[in-house]
């Protein structure tokens, strides 16, 4: 029977991260039953993983065509394979499926994370093997020694709960349309079979159902991806999104999506795509092409809500919530990321690898969709796509007991609000979203070095009046002359200010504290020689500016 899975997808790592997949040019049952004993074990919460037989393997990436099984051999290594379960403590079987591959015949192990860890292998098939717990250490399979055993037998009978059975629930509240849905999308070869199957018989195949014969029942999972109605038995499994018309707070429009995981996330990707983002143009006459950007690349706010969704506690009854306003995107979920990723980490880096899953199998189901990819990736697509499309940097936040994750996109600050598509925004001179002193330090802070080219007249404008009402009104003044090494007496000088201690306090050391300006010698403020000159950031505020 076939697995659920593409295959070709499954060999090329497409859905599958390379380090859950182990190619073997030939049966080795030695090896074979150190990788079982160690996808079973699962340290990381991956959700097993893939032994292909019948495929060589360099550097851990398949060499293709297959150099391929002869087609007699496969009834045999299928029954080698249950001697070998037999092999590891507590037993465990793995699903075997023979495919042709290249007009090559090959067998693929699916190796599902058991329930029973932590699970023994002999290190030996020969005369004195002896029992030792394998764990996946990168591409390999390992015997866990040291800290990673202690952290196995912690795991010690600890499901995650996405792959736990709900005695809630029976077999009868999966929809079968929406399970052949899915294979067909992902082009799975079981989605042919699936009209000759049972529900029960489909259900097991795919692993989601357990329990013994005479009581089947849905993993949690099961329930999530392929009930017409999960919030049945996962109250308030929805996505929440309040879109603000304006800043008052008082002004906005409200849209909940339900249904299973993958078609509410499509839903509100869907509603985002066509009400909220908005590419805008911008020429400006001294340069051949137009800037073209969009107010929330679509790259970054897809990323972001397929990580929102992928990596919430359903055993919490809490929304996925989405605050859309002018300046900014919010994407709130619960809890916060899982240890020993922290808040500072989740701050400060820009890709996560080393960390476990909180959901394995939800994970399995959104990469065969396209719909997230594993590999620690998300955070660098985030933060890539709103580079690319020149807006500030995003902002990833948690508390320090991880309760919850906040994600900010920024809007792009060049976009006019009065060209968003929305049915209750009002049209007016804005022409970015600089309205504080606060705007205008993060866009200087976060922005790329480019991104002030092309800044139009009336975001100029905004930025001279904060300018001139939130720090002095000589601050453009003052930049402006600050372009290069300039001594402070010839600087106030060009104002008709007084050289005094008084007007230097006044006019110029706020521009030190916003690290808009240096001093030629910071380390002797008082040097004779003392001159000053734009900082990096000063520079780009001059660009704002002029």
């Amino acid at each position: 029977m076939a697995l659920p899975i593409n295959i070709e997808s499954l060999i090329n790592g497409d859905t599958i991260e390379w380090e859950r997949i182990e190619f073997k040019q030939n049966w080795n049952p030695e090896d074979i039953l150190h990788s079982m004993c160690a996808f079973a074990n699962d340290l990381h919460n991956w959700g097993g993983g893939y032994i292909v037989v019948g495929i060589t393997e360099n550097n851990g990436q398949p060499v293709l065509p297959p150099s391929g099984l002869a087609q007699n051999q496969l009834d045999n290594i299928q029954g080698e394979i249950v001697q070998l379960a037999h092999k590891i403590m507590p037993n465990y079987f793995p699903i075997t499926q023979p495919y042709v591959l290249q007009g090559q015949h090959i067998l693929v192990l699916w190796c599902p994370a058991g329930d029973n860890r932590p699970y023994t292998g002999l290190t030996t098939l020969g005369k004195g093997g002896q029992r030792q717990p394998y764990v996946r250490i990168g591409s390999r399979s390992m015997i866990a020694r040291g800290e990673t055993l202690r952290q196995l037998q912690d795991l010690t009978a600890r499901i995650p709960f996405d792959d736990r059975v709900n005695n809630q629930a029976t077999i009868n509240d999966f929809d079968l349309g929406t399970i052949q849905a899915y294979l067909q999308e992902i082009k799975s070869d079981l989605y042919a079979e699936s009209t000759s199957l049972t529900l029960e018989e489909l259900a097991k195949t795919m692993l989601i159902v357990k329990g013994p014969e005479e009581d089947v029942r849905p993993v949690n999972v099961g329930l999530l991806f392929f009930t017409k109605e999960p919030h049945k038995f996962f109250p308030r499994t929805q996505i929440e999104l309040v879109w603000h018309q304006d800043n008052s707070g008082k002004n906005f429009k409200e849209q909940i999506f339900k249904g299973p995981l993958h078609h509410q996330l499509r839903d509100a990707l869907s509603f985002l795509e066509t009400n909220i983002i908005t590419e805008q143009v911008v020429k400006d006459p001294q340069k051949a092409e137009a800037q073209r950007f969009y107010n929330f690349p679509f790259a970054a706010v897809e990323e972001a809500l397929s990580n929102a969704v992928y990596h919430k506690s359903y055993e919490i009854g809490s929304p996925i919530e989405i605050q859309v306003w002018q300046d900014k995107i919010e994407i709130l979920s619960f809890p916060g990321p899982v240890p020993p990723v922290t808040a500072t980490i989740l701050k400060t880096q820009k890709r996560i690898v080393a960390r476990e899953y909180r959901n394995r199998r939800i994970g399995d189901f959104l990469k065969e969709l396209h719909l997230t990819e594993g590999r620690g990736t998300g955070l660098p697509t985030i933060y890539r796509a709103m580079e690319n499309n020149g807006s500030a940097k995003p902002i990833i936040d948690t508390d320090e007991q991880s309760t919850y994750v906040l994600v900010t996109l920024p809007a792009h600050p060049l976009f006019k609000v009065s060209d968003q598509a929305s049915d209750g925004a009002t049209d007016q001179d804005n022409t970015s979203v600089f309205n504080t002193l606060e705007d205008v330090v993060a866009f200087v802070n976060q922005a790329s070095d480019g991104a002030s080219d092309g800044v139009n007249d009336g975001a100029s404008n905004q930025v001279k009046e904060i300018l001139n009402n939130e720090v002095h009104n000589y601050t453009t003044q003052l930049l402006s002359n600050l372009t290069n090494w300039i001594s402070r007496e010839d600087l106030f000088s060009k104002i008709d200010l007084s050289n005094n201690s008084t007007n230097r306090k006044k006019y110029l050391d706020p521009l030190f504290d916003l690290a808009w300006v240096k001093e030629e010698f910071p380390n002797r403020k008082t040097h004779p020689k003392q001159r000053y000159k734009l900082t990096d950031l000063g520079v780009k505020i001059i660009k704002l500016i002029s």
